[in-house]
């Protein structure tokens, strides 16, 4: 398996070229104080430098040895304790947290990259800073000044842990369903109780401490998810001079035994009224929690993308070396009793299908990233609403899109190396079993698709789908003749999903199944018209790149092999969509 090594060039090349994120940055006067471009850089090096040099060689062993449960305590594979040390005391768990609690500050498109490269080293490790930095997003966002000063410094510094507590064992997707109890204390706590699963980091011995944070119900709540609120519920209680005090009933009753991510810690947590506080006001603990999620979908979808450029890494190097039969148009290492397999037709194809799906990934989740950036920190109420309706539109193409090619990609990196990408000692099968999960968690994609479908598009009457169209349209219409032959396949792939918008938008009106019966299909052709944008910007880049003609070249080659080989897969995702939801109930409940 090929060493990890940050692709560093090509965030730079996304950041500073496609985007020139430096001027959005000089524009926004928060970013403008604790980032610029020469800092940006500085960040992403010694963040490779860490994940490639300290993480990413405990990934397979990890895999092996998993996480291991004992009477409660979990232990986590072996390295994992001295690595966590490291990323922490490097200051990466608040590499996006707000600097008045010590984080660094730094804008989501540079957490961004970070995220991609601690994940595609380990994705198991990765999750255990992603989950802190996720809860100390809603702890600043809703939480009481007195609970941020009291947690979101160690929490930053990677002392203490965070953990995000909403699935139970009969809710999943439905949470107003939820059965956890929170019951008012005369001091101003709470107690809670109930039983939730899946919790990713809910137990673990990285940190001294873990903060929960759990949904649950007040007494006089109302039915369904408006009667949700949200808890800040800690591992070990924290005394007024910040000291750790006595063990609160939050338990672990096991942990899971899964498909993948064998480093990561999924467990069962049982709430026996444990001391917990309120974040946010009653009854809407949801809003709360969404705005860790939003956040965290992105992170997903990054993790997909991490996972595949990984299994890409190692699949040029083994396409490189391995020797396999003769090319076709005859011997090209004549030296040698066979060619590398690299010369081969198909292999090339399951290489470029890799290629182009990661950069193009690479650059839409930074764009979606830059979204969340102005949406966050503009002061011109125009150009906050407009990344938030663009962050609204994109999030659940973001978590879904780049899973579900993620997982495309490391297949395809899989089979690149034949039988021995079914072996452990390889690497790719490991990769494979860990982004599975990666379409599943955070809402499965299925539910991501009927979000971008209902609730963005139908239920904005198409106005949020024009926001991100029309900046296409405006692209090509102002883009030269000099880039025709991306923007008028570009803007075919546009018009085909600007007519597939219009037809659910109708269909909608008569037929409640419309919606969901188009909703996975639409997405990925949303995904793939919008992977047209963004090779369309990094070709424009490109052709006025100076200097390093093979990494430029590159980058043209992949663009025009996106636009012919990939980019007409929406051609069938539209008549799949048009075929309607008939044929989907044409079987009673009994004859499947």
């Amino acid at each position: 398996m090929a060493d990890y090594k940050a692709p560093l060039r090509d965030m730079r090349f996304v950041l500073n070229e496609v985007f020139d994120v430096a001027t959005l940055w000089s524009q926004l006067p928060q970013l403008a104080e604790v980032v610029d471009q020469e800092t940006a850089l500085a960040v992403l090096e010694e963040a490779g430098k860490v994940t490639s040099k300290t993480i990413a060689p405990l990934n397979r062993a990890s895999d092996e040895e998993g996480c291991q449960w004992d009477n409660g305590a979990v232990s986590t594979p072996a390295g994992f304790i001295e690595a966590y040390r490291t990323y922490a005391e490097g200051g990466w768990v608040g590499v996006g947290g707000d600097p008045q609690f010590g984080g660094m500050g730094m804008p989501k498109a540079i957490s961004a990259q970070v995220e991609e490269m601690v994940n595609a080293s380990s994705l198991a490790f990765g999750l255990y800073p992603m989950l802190t930095a996720g809860a100390c997003l809603s702890i600043n966002a809703h939480a009481s000044e007195a609970l941020k000063q009291q947690y979101l410094p160690n929490m930053y510094a990677g002392v203490w842990a965070g953990s995000m507590c909403l699935t139970e064992p009969h809710a999943g997707t439905d949470l107003g369903i939820i059965r956890t109890k929170a019951e008012p204390q005369a001091d101003g706590s709470y107690h809670v109780s109930g039983t939730k699963i899946f919790i990713t980091g809910g137990e673990h011995d990285l940190t001294e401490n873990i903060i929960h944070l759990v949904l649950a119900k007040l007494p006089d709540a109302p039915a369904g998810p408006k009667g949700i609120s949200l808890f800040l519920v800690p591992k070990f209680l924290v005394n007024a001079d910040g000291s750790l005090g006595a063990r609160n009933p939050a338990n672990c009753g096991s942990i899971e035994h899964k498909m993948g991510i064998q480093g990561s810690s999924t467990c069962v947590m049982n709430f026996d009224s444990a001391v917990g506080y309120l974040v946010g006001e009653p009854n809407k603990g949801l809003a709360a929690m969404f705005t860790m999620m939003n956040y965290e979908r992105l992170g997903v979808g990054i993790q997909g993308l991490a996972s595949a450029e990984r299994s890409y890494q190692n699949a040029v190097e083994y396409a490189r070396d391995r020797l396999q039969s003769r090319s076709p148009s005859g011997p090209q290492a004549k030296d040698k009793v066979a060619d590398p397999i690299i010369v081969h037709p198909d292999v090339r194809r399951m290489l470029l299908t890799m290629k182009a799906l990661i950069e193009g990934g690479r650059a839409f989740s930074t764009y979606v990233a830059m979204q969340l950036d102005s949406a966050k920190y503009s002061e011109d109420p125009v150009t906050r609403k407009r990344g938030e309706e663009l962050v609204a539109l994109l999030t659940p193409v973001a978590k879904a899109f780049l899973t579900d090619t993620g997982l495309e990609c490391a297949v395809h990196g899989q089979q690149v190396f034949g039988g021995h990408g079914y072996i452990r000692e390889w690497g790719q099968e490991q990769l494979v079993r860990d982004v599975r999960i990666t379409q599943i968690y955070e809402g499965t994609n299925g539910i991501q698709a009927l979000d971008l479908m209902g609730r963005k598009v139908v239920g904005s009457g198409g106005a949020l789908y024009r926001v991100f169209a029309d900046e296409i349209r405006q692209f090509i219409g102002t883009a030269g003749s000099d880039l025709g032959e991306f923007t008028q396949p570009l803007g075919a792939a546009l018009e085909q999903l600007d007519g597939l918008t219009e037809w659910v938008l109708e269909q909608a009106k008569g037929n409640p199944h419309e919606i969901g019966a188009a909703s996975v299909e639409y997405l990925h052709a949303f995904g793939y018209v919008a992977y047209g944008y963004m090779w369309a910007l990094m070709a424009r880049a490109a052709k006025v790149g100076e200097g390093d003609e093979a990494f430029y070249g590159a980058k043209l080659g992949t663009a025009r092999f996106y636009f012919a080989r990939l980019l007409p897969r929406v051609d069938s995702l539209v008549a799949s969509v048009k075929a309607g939801s008939e044929t989907l109930y044409l079987l009673d409940a009994a004859q499947f």
